[in-house]
């Protein structure tokens, strides 16, 4: 068996074609897809080193709470409810600064007797804390929504509540320009990816300029139906961000990374075959546990060797894949007793 302490190699970014700017269709799915609350999407190895880049983090994300705050005392004397729809999603997307942050800084604190993996897992407490920011984002956007189409009343001060769009629009492109110029200085791609989210959020805020124009000519039912817009936009990142932290409470991995660490360990000398293979996240990292067939006859010494250099391929292969535990297995005999026999009775049926 194998275990070394933690370590990280190198990012295995995906690579992404230069010279060439995407297309009118592609432009149109990046805006119309939901951005994922993943913790590990939101921590990689250059944001986690980098004070700077989780100084981005924590001020962008005030600047998007100054925002909120700013909407909302137009929101108090327009009674826009496409405006309110538009400063609950600024305000959720500020707030989960904040559970990310205090997960973060758990992590980092070294493993004990107590919580002998480590405190990780807090990233997933994170996440659920998330979803329900995002989920009570929606609900409260929808509810007022709705409310104003059954009982219709005219949005006041519409000049004030199109300048609030696009004080909606400026906040988050500041932030964008600011996530997107920080990420690719330190070289962390959660963090340009986290400013193309917020240029997203812009549009949103820009489409309450269309509620403020359509009431502005006198159709009441314009701001109410924006509202519900960007509330189904915001239980678009819901569906996206919950079924992200789901999968995560279970332990759930892509299985192409499973295939990746497979393929990895098959190809290093020695190994004859792989056993189970198990892989699971704490926080924004990988643990991997698997089995390996070595020749029978092998020495303990060589059986060890072998196990370092499948954990040595595994931990080149998989990104953010930072412990593995390897067990070395003798190939059968002719007419052995397989080993493990003794430990068949307490192995669920």
């Amino acid at each position: 068996m194998s275990e070394r302490h933690p370590h990280q190699h190198g990012a295995h970014p995906h690579p992404h074609p230069h010279g060439s700017s995407p297309g009118p269709r592609r432009r149109l799915a990046h805006l119309l897809a939901p951005h994922s609350h993943d913790t590990a999407d939101k921590v990689d190895p250059a944001l986690e080193s980098s004070a700077r880049g989780m100084r981005a983090l924590w001020v962008s994300s005030a600047v998007l709470g100054a925002t909120a705050l700013a909407q909302a005392g137009v929101v108090a004397v327009s009674g826009s409810v496409a405006l309110l729809g538009d400063t609950v999603h600024n305000a959720a997307d500020a707030l989960t600064a904040v559970p990310l942050g205090i997960a973060f800084a758990l992590g980092r604190r070294a493993a004990n007797r107590r919580f002998t993996y480590g405190y990780g897992r807090a990233e997933d407490l994170a996440g659920l804390v998330i979803v329900l920011t995002i989920a009570a984002s929606a609900a409260f956007a929808g509810w007022a929504a709705v409310g104003r189409l059954l009982d219709p009343r005219p949005v006041t001060h519409l000049p004030v509540v199109a300048i609030a769009a696009l004080v909606g629009f400026a906040g988050n492109e500041w932030v964008a320009r600011y996530r997107i110029r920080v990420g690719r200085e330190i070289g962390s791609a959660a963090l340009v990816a986290d400013g193309l989210h917020a240029r997203t959020d812009g549009f949103t805020s820009l489409a309450v300029l269309l509620g403020a124009a359509g009431s502005a000519l006198g159709w009441r039912a314009a701001d109410p139906l924006v509202g519900l817009a960007i509330t189904a936009a915001i239980v678009l990142v819901l569906r996206d961000a919950a079924r992200e932290v789901f999968r995560r409470v279970l332990d759930a991995v892509d299985p192409a990374l499973v295939d990746r660490a497979e393929r990895a360990v098959r190809e290093v000398p020695g190994v004859r075959e792989v056993g189970e293979l198990r892989l699971r996240w704490i926080g924004h990292r990988l643990r991997a546990e698997l089995a390996v067939v070595v020749d029978g006859e092998a020495t303990l010494r060589q059986a060890h060797a072998i196990a370092v250099a499948a954990e040595h391929a595994l931990l080149h292969a998989v990104p953010r894949l930072t412990a593995a535990l390897v067990h070395a297995d003798p190939a059968p005999a002719p007419g052995e007793t397989d080993p493990h026999l003794a430990l068949a009775h307490h192995l669920p049926a």
